[in-house]
């Protein structure tokens, strides 16, 4: 979506060229900024598995050895059961396994210690549940972790808004909570958050884009400013609102900070599941 907003606006007088390098927990993807330090024509996509990696021990660098140029949106986390669930709300849940933490399974996508992993178990923890003895079972993507829950074979599913919105529309899921701090509009509207719920917890992660090390400061304010500028475009604002993400544009020294606070936050709630390697 930003390389055509880039291209329809003529923001940029260069092609852009998206590649998708995945594994090694992101150490693919990391390498071709690290062969390029300095270098300000090469850019990757920032998401929390930076930080969770990077203290689960899987990734040996972290935010901060590269540079950070922005942060473009906040998503949450979600927890949903079958329509047809005996688990009516958040409370029932937290009920539930206040009592026993492994009495149901919670599917996740695609690893343990992530994002969405993190933003089921902070509110739960929040709330007195044991969240180290949690039953949780990673799946290959959060569309078969909602196939695996349609079709009874997991009784709770963790994933971000986009993965829940179609099943909700067509009724056969319900979702219980969401980690915002307020409820979202549109598709969400009738989801209550986690505060709501009588928790007093919330959790999100954000995207940006951070580029190699030691590029000159005049390119960083260069991208930062591209990236304000897509931020504001109605095409994009369109886009982040159709996936019930938050707008949240912060550049260089303010994305940094969030970063650290995040890394904290994530940190604390991995060691509350046993996780923290680093």
């Amino acid at each position: 979506m930003i390389k055509s907003i880039a291209e329809k606006r003529q923001l940029i007088d260069q092609n852009i060229i998206v590649e998708n390098r995945p594994g090694g927990a992101g150490k693919i993807a990391l390498s071709h900024l690290d062969r390029n330090e300095g270098n300000p024509h090469y850019l990757s996509v920032i998401t929390y598995s930076l930080l969770s990696n990077h203290i689960l021990g899987k990734l040996g660098a972290t935010y901060s050895d590269y540079a950070t140029i922005a942060m473009l949106f906040n998503e949450y986390t979600t927890v949903s059961v079958r329509a047809d669930s005996p688990i009516k709300d958040a409370r029932d849940l937290v009920n539930i396994l206040k009592k026993d933490p492994s009495s149901k399974t919670i599917a996740i996508a695609t690893s343990l210690g992530n994002h969405i992993h993190v933003g089921a178990a902070k509110p739960l923890h929040a709330a007195g549940v044991d969240i180290s003895g949690l039953n949780i079972v990673p799946f290959k993507s959060s569309a078969e972790s909602l196939t695996n829950l349609i079709g009874g074979h997991i009784e709770v599913m963790a994933a971000t808004t986009p993965n829940v919105i179609s099943q909700l529309k067509a009724g056969n899921i319900r979702v219980i909570a969401i980690a915002s701090q307020q409820r979202l509009a549109g598709d969400l509207a009738g989801v209550p958050t986690w505060k709501e719920s009588g928790v007093d917890s919330s959790y999100e992660s954000a995207q940006g884009v951070m580029a190699p090390k030691g590029i000159p400061a005049a390119a960083m304010a260069y991208w930062a400013n591209f990236f304000e500028t897509v931020s504001k475009d109605p095409e994009w604002e369109k886009f982040v609102a159709s996936r019930q993400w938050e707008l949240a544009f912060q550049a260089t020294d303010d994305a940094s900070a969030r970063l650290a606070s995040a890394y904290e936050q994530t940190k604390g709630v991995l060691g509350n599941l046993g996780l923290v390697k680093a």
